[in-house]
C-alpha cells in the first residue's frame, strides 16, 4: 500500500470546491458538478483529476471524527492561472514532502486505506502530518465503482523531531 516518500514541486490547480464534513458527505454532488465544465478549463497539465482535501490548521489528526469539517476540491492542474471559468476557483497546492500511498478498490473502501494510513502506517514512521492539502490522483485506472480501481493517496508529511518535549 505504501508506494513512497516524495518532494512535490507547487502546482496550480482549477476547479470547484465544497465545504463538508464525512457525515454529511457532498462528494458526488461535487463532481457532477465539475464534471460537465472541465473542458472550459484552458492550460491543463496531463488528463488526470485530483480530489483535494483542505484541513483547518488548528485541526488536530487525533481529533478528527465524522462531524470534522473540510473543504474539498475537484480540480485539474493548469500550467497557469489564465481565463479561469467564472463557475471555477484556483488553488496554489504548495510543494513539499508527501507520503504517497495506492487505494486498490472500489471507492467505498477508500476508509480502509486511510485507516492504515493514520492508523498504522504513520504512527510506526519517522514522520508526522504537515499542514498543507491531502489529495487523490485520479488518473486513468480510476474506476470508482470496480474492485480494480486504482488511485494514488498523497499525504503531506514532515520529519518527526523525536527530540521534542
Amino acid at each position: 500500500m505504501h508506494l513512497r516518500i516524495e518532494t512535490l514541486p507547487e502546482k496550480k490547480l482549477v476547479g470547484k470546491t465544497s465545504r463538508m464534513c464525512l457525515a454529511k458527505d457532498h462528494t458526488s454532488q461535487l463532481w457532477s458538478g465539475f464534471m460537465p465544465e472541465r473542458n472550459l478549463i484552458q492550460n491543463k497539465v496531463g488528463a488526470d483529476f485530483l480530489s483535494v482535501q483542505l484541513y483547518d490548521p488548528a485541526l488536530s489528526f487525533n481529533d478528527f471524527s465524522p462531524q470534522t469539517e473540510f473543504t474539498k476540491c475537484a480540480m485539474v492542474e493548469v500550467s497557469e492561472f489564465k481565463n479561469i471559468p467564472m463557475s471555477m476557483e484556483t488553488l496554489t497546492l504548495v510543494g513539499g514532502l508527501y507520503a504517497v500511498f495506492i487505494h486498490k478498490g472500489k471507492a467505498q473502501d477508500f476508509p480502509k486505506t486511510m485507516e492504515y494510513i493514520f492508523g498504522q502506517w504513520l504512527p510506526n514512521s519517522d514522520y508526522e502530518v504537515d499542514q498543507r492539502a491531502h489529495f487523490e490522483v485520479l488518473g486513468a485506472q480510476y474506476k470508482p465503482d470496480s474492485g480494480d480501481s486504482k488511485e494514488e493517496v498523497f499525504i503531506p508529511i514532515r520529519l518527526c523531531n523525536k527530540n521534542s518535549l
